[in-house]
């Protein structure tokens, strides 16, 4: 998912665009990529959409069919985050209405394998990310 400004794109006579070459270095600022993007979508007949609208689509398309945290994680490594959590704190916000239907859905889980509720299970998560300083008490 990584894109070098020294890529080279071949267009064969057929119009497919195929990557020729990369290079391994980084673009020192998103204006490239923010030209591309406008002259794609203007050469498309299509209203621009910033490239962090794509990252966060496929962000939210992950909450969907990941259904394991290795399976998220290698999205997120797709994305070029180090860490998961840059995935989860910025992109794919979930909506107000989908918060309240998801917390409402909570609250109805039948009880897991290991006999906890789940919000037995919330607070042991909180304890632990308290104890691995992930959060700060009163946060």
């Amino acid at each position: 998912m990584y894109l070098h400004r020294e890529s080279t794109f071949l267009i064969n006579p057929g119009r497919v665009t195929t990557v020729k070459g990369l290079s391994t270095e980084h673009w020192s600022n998103a204006a490239a990529i923010r030209r591309i993007f406008r002259e794609a979508f203007a050469s498309a007949g299509l209203p621009y959409f910033h490239p962090h609208s794509f990252r966060n689509t496929l962000v939210r398309l992950g909450q969907k069919t990941c259904q394991t945290p290795e399976q998220f994680k290698a999205r997120s490594q797709n994305l070029g985050h180090e860490g998961v959590l840059t995935t989860f704190t910025s992109y794919g916000e979930v909506a107000a209405r989908r918060q309240g239907e998801i917390i409402h859905a909570l609250g109805n889980c039948p009880v897991n394998s290991a006999g906890e509720r789940t919000d037995e299970m919330a607070e042991a998560l909180v304890r632990k990310m308290l104890a691995l300083g992930l959060v700060k008490s009163g946060s």
